[in-house]
């Protein structure tokens, strides 16, 4: 189970990076961008890794403050969850 959670984290992580590649390169180009909503249902899906990795390499979605603050709950969230799994198997 926990396999199938960690493959699940890796593909969500790669597709949030594409994301927020493809955003950042629209934004640059003055172009429809990807819904902040997307991005963050990625991220609740489990990118939230890829995601903080793009926002380093690419410097984007950085400065919004309303959007970092949603971005660091859901990885307060997934944290939380990781936490309680794993003093649930620990029982």
């Amino acid at each position: 189970m926990i396999q199938l959670v960690l493959v699940a984290y890796v593909a969500m992580s790669a597709l949030a990076f594409v994301l927020y590649a493809v955003d950042k390169r629209r934004a640059a180009r003055g172009q429809w961008r990807i819904p902040e909503a997307t991005l963050h249902t990625v991220e609740v899906l489990g990118g939230w890794p890829g995601a903080v990795v793009a926002q380093h390499l690419l410097r984007h979605k950085r400065q919004k403050s309303a959007y970092v603050l949603v971005f660091w709950l859901i990885v307060m969230i997934h944290g939380i969850a990781w936490w309680w799994v794993s003093g649930t198997f620990r029982r």
